[in-house]
C-alpha cells in the first residue's frame, strides 16, 4: 500500500491548471459490495456527472473523453480493484492522472476547480484517529497503518532487511550458540549465558534495529501519528535506543506475535492510543472555548483566509461534509463569500484546511454537534 505523505499534500496542492478534478468515492475491502461491483458503480455514477459539469463550461466531448480516459481505464482493470481499503481519492488535471487508497470513509463526492480538492485526505496526518502498529520479530516485521476501524498492512519489504541474518549477517548464528533463551510464563524472552556473547548479541541488535528505524524514517520522516511496538520487552528496549521517529509510544504491545493476528493487534493498540486522541482534541477545543472572544479565535471564514495562509492557526476545526464557497483574492487580502457554488467558485474550507496543514497547523474535521462554536461551520484557534 502506498502512504500519501505531506509532500504529496504540498505537491498537489501547487498545482494550478484551467480543469482540476477531484473524485472521492468509499470503497469494500470484502463481502457482498465487492462481488456485486458496487465500487465501480460509485465511480462510473461521478464521472457520469463529472461529464456533465465538463460539458456545462463548454469543454468539446473530445477534450472530455481525453482527459477522462485514464479514469474509464480503471472501470476495466481488475487488478485495480482486488486491493480495496475504505476510500478512494482521484486527481485528475491535464498534466497530471494520480489515484489513493486510503483508510478513511469519503462520502461520493467530485469537485471541479483550478485547483485539487484536499481537505478529504487530511484525517491521514492529524492525529485524528491514525496510529502505526509495529510488529517487531528477528524473522519478520510488519508495518501496520490503523485508524479506530481499520487496520491495513503497509509494504515496508523493499525498504527494511528482513530478517536479522540480512543485516549482520550470517555469521551470527554461531555466536548465538553459546548462549540459551527461553521464555518466562508472560512470554517475555530471556537470555543467558558469557557476558561477552550477551553483549554481542545486544550489539547485533542494535545493528539490525538500527537499519529497520532509518528504513521506516524514509516513509515516515514527515509523519507524526503515534506509533507503537509490539514485541518482547527485551527488544523493545534495544529497539527503543535505536528509534529516531519522533512519536514512539514509550511502552510496548507485549505479547506473543505468533498467537496474535492483526485484528487483535489493533485490538490492543486502539485500548492504548484512544485516551490519547481525546486527550488532544479536547484539550484544543477547549482552548477555543477559553479564548473565544478574546482575539485568539475566529469563526469567520473572511478572517480564518488569510490567518491560514500565512501560517497563523494552530488548530482549525471543520464541519465534516461542509463548504463555504466564494474566491480569494489574495492580493486585496478580500474573500468574496457565494450562497452558491458558480462556476468561478472555490471551497474556501478546502483552501483553508490545506493551507493551514501545509503551514504546520492542526486540522480537525468534526460533525456539526462535535464543533467548539456550532454556530459556524470554521473554528480556528491562533498560535499565540
Amino acid at each position: 500500500m502506498e502512504l500519501i505523505t505531506k509532500n504529496d499534500i504540498e505537491r498537489l496542492d501547487a498545482v494550478h491548471s484551467e480543469t482540476c478534478i477531484s473524485i472521492f468515492i468509499p470503497t469494500y475491502r470484502l463481502g457482498e459490495e465487492v462481488l456485486q461491483g458496487k465500487d465501480l458503480i460509485k465511480l462510473k455514477n461521478q464521472l457520469k456527472v463529472v461529464k456533465k459539469k465538463l460539458a456545462l463550461e463548454e469543454m468539446g466531448p473530445r477534450k472530455i473523453d481525453a482527459l477522462l480516459a485514464p479514469i474509464e481505464e480503471l472501470l476495466g482493470d481488475s487488478e485495480f480493484w482486488r486491493h480495496r481499503l475504505d476510500g478512494l481519492a482521484i486527481f485528475r488535471s491535464d498534466a497530471i492522472f494520480e489515484t489513493y487508497t486510503l483508510p478513511i470513509y469519503f462520502k461520493e463526492f467530485n469537485y471541479i476547480a483550478n485547483g485539487f480538492y484536499l481537505k478529504s485526505l487530511l484525517p491521514m496526518f492529524t492525529g485524528d484517529g491514525m496510529f502505526y502498529v509495529l510488529a517487531l520479530e528477528l524473522e519478520s516485521i510488519n508495518l501496520y497503518q490503523n485508524t479506530r476501524h481499520t487496520v491495513t498492512k503497509v509494504n515496508i519489504d523493499d525498504i527494511i532487511p528482513a530478517r536479522l541474518e540480512e543485516r549482520v549477517g550470517y555469521d551470527h548464528e554461531p555466536k548465538s550458540l553459546q548462549y540459551k533463551s527461553h521464555a518466562d510464563e508472560r512470554g517475555r524472552t530471556l537470555y543467558h549465558g558469557h557476558a561477552e556473547s550477551d553483549r554481542d548479541r545486544k550489539n547485533e541488535l542494535a545493528r539490525y534495529f538500527r537499519a529497520v528505524n532509518k528504513g521506516l524514517i524514509t516513509l515516515l520522516s514527515d509523519q507524526n501519528p503515534p506509533m507503537l511496538i509490539a514485541t518482547q520487552e527485551y527488544l523493545f528496549s534495544i529497539y527503543k535506543k535505536e528509534n529516531s521517529y519522533k512519536n514512539l509510544f514509550d511502552r510496548p504491545i507485549s505479547c506473543n506475535l505468533s498467537e496474535t493476528d492483526k485484528f487483535l493487534l489493533h485490538e490492543m493498540a486502539w485500548e492504548k492510543v484512544e485516551p490519547l486522541f481525546d486527550a488532544e482534541r479536547k484539550e484544543k477545543m477547549g482552548l477555543f472555548k477559553q479564548y473565544e472572544g478574546t482575539g485568539r479565535t475566529t469563526s469567520e471564514i473572511k478572517q480564518v483566509l488569510p490567518a491560514a495562509l500565512e501560517g497563523k492557526i494552530d488548530t482549525l476545526f471543520i464541519e465534516n461534509q461542509a463548504d463555504i464557497w466564494g474566491i480569494y483574492d489574495l492580493e486585496k487580502r478580500h474573500v468574496r463569500i457565494d450562497e452558491e457554488p458558480l462556476p468561478t467558485s472555490v471551497s474556501l474550507l478546502n483552501m483553508a484546511a490545506v493551507k493551514t496543514f501545509l503551514n504546520g497547523g492542526q486540522v480537525y474535521l468534526l460533525q456539526k454537534d462535535e464543533m467548539p462554536n456550532r454556530y459556524s461551520k470554521v473554528n480556528a484557534l491562533y498560535r499565540y
